[in-house]
């Protein structure tokens, strides 16, 4: 479903885990991301102070985690703190320098709405409707957007603010949301948001 009314005062920017760990060239780089990263900027910027950074927390040391994810960083363990460093959790470059008004949220899984806290916040703040941007679109943004129907929120896809490690893995991606779950989701440019948002 493309945008079908405008997005009002009630709405927050929830940009996924744009951070350093996911620059080129990495273990985990998202080739993708610096060519996403200039349109994510404008979303930002249309905002600050309704967007939140979400942020992926590695294991701080090979092996930690709860269940499968201990061979998760065992299996990435030049991936955890300890060995890459505590800097790789920062945000793109100039991402940071849009923190504050923006916040950062940050969480050791895949989706944002573990624990409850950013639902908590979300809704002490009013919002309901929601605009994502960020990586990787089969990952940690269908985390985002899955919790996101799941608590009623509208939900509004950038798909082009969005970034993958494949060509296919976008493009399946957006065909789920368009037509699997076009009545929860609705898919629109950057250009189009930015109209649509007043």
């Amino acid at each position: 479903m493309t945008i079908q009314q405008p997005l009002s005062n009630r709405t927050a920017h929830i940009c996924v885990d744009m951070q350093k760990m996911f620059m080129p060239p990495g273990s985990w780089a998202v080739s993708w991301l610096p060519a996403t990263l200039p349109m994510v900027i404008r979303l930002v910027e249309k905002n600050p102070r309704k967007t939140i950074f979400t942020r992926f927390i590695p294991a701080r040391r090979p092996g930690e985690g709860q269940g499968a994810w201990r061979s998760y960083f065992q299996r990435w363990a030049e991936m955890t703190l300890e060995r890459a460093g505590v800097e790789i959790i920062e945000l793109a470059p100039p991402l940071n320098s849009f923190v504050p008004p923006a916040r950062t949220f940050d969480k050791p899984v895949y989706s944002p709405w573990f624990g409850g806290e950013l639902a908590r916040t979300l809704f002490a703040g009013r919002i309901d409707t929601l605009i994502i941007s960020g990586g990787e679109a089969d990952m940690c943004v269908l985390a985002t957007v899955m919790g996101a129907i799941d608590l009623g929120f509208r939900v509004v896809l950038a798909e082009d603010a969005i970034c993958s490690t494949s060509d296919e893995a976008y493009e399946n991606i957006l065909r789920l949301f368009t037509q699997r779950y076009s009545h929860h989701v609705e898919v629109g440019s950057v250009e189009e948001i930015l109209d649509w948002w007043k």
